[in-house]
């Protein structure tokens, strides 16, 4: 196995353990951070819908603030933070879109009020009042009423892949532990550990 790969595997592994933690309410939760086209970061939490040797996904609207950065900047870096269990997995890379077929069967899947509301809200545009957004998403309820609820074509998924990836884990003292892996600009990966 090749060190991405490992890296990989080994945030699967850890993910595994997070998703079997009961005192963690939601081990797909994670830190984007992106960086808009003026160079000022962002970050916000987003759920990671799918992991696998092509990367990290993540699915939004793509006239989202996140949307608009990553247009400009396709880079991004994740942080997931599983306190319970002392670990953290730091991911940075290069951002790809998923592609359409990828896309809708995720969308698909999606509970009806979930995709209704890919289609109602104008993600990270100003909105007059809740009750606007709740008469949009009535309309649309009434609109796709005895249909199914097609993807919005603004509404896709992201995947990141990985260039950077380091593990966490705590240790007493502070004296923590910290694994890195990371890429070089010819594509060669590394390993090596780095000081708490």
């Amino acid at each position: 196995m090749n060190l991405r790969n490992e890296a990989i595997q080994r945030f699967r592994d850890w993910f595994d353990q997070a998703r079997d933690c009961e005192s963690i309410a939601d081990a797909t939760a994670m830190t984007l951070s992106t960086v808009s086209p003026h160079g000022q970061p962002a970050a916000r939490t987003v759920l990671l819908k799918q992991v696998d040797e092509r990367g990290f996904v993540f699915y939004t609207n793509r006239r989202s603030r996140k949307g608009q950065h990553l247009a400009a900047n396709p880079r991004a870096a994740l942080c997931f933070y599983w306190p319970p269990l002392g670990l953290q997995v730091l991911v940075e890379g290069t951002v790809t879109d998923v592609g359409d077929e990828e896309a809708d069967a995720y969308f698909a899947s999606r509970p009806r009020l979930s995709q209704i509301g890919a289609w109602a809200s104008e993600q990270s545009r100003p909105l007059e009042s809740p009750e606007v957004l709740a008469e949009r998403v009535a309309e649309l309820e009434r609109e796709y009423e005895g249909v199914t609820v097609p993807r919005p074509p603004h509404w896709s998924g992201y995947r990141v892949d990985p260039q950077f990836m380091e593990f966490w884990s705590a240790g007493d003292g502070r004296l923590h532990r910290r694994e890195r892996y990371e890429a070089d600009a010819g594509g060669a990966w590394s390993h090596c550990f780095v000081n708490p």
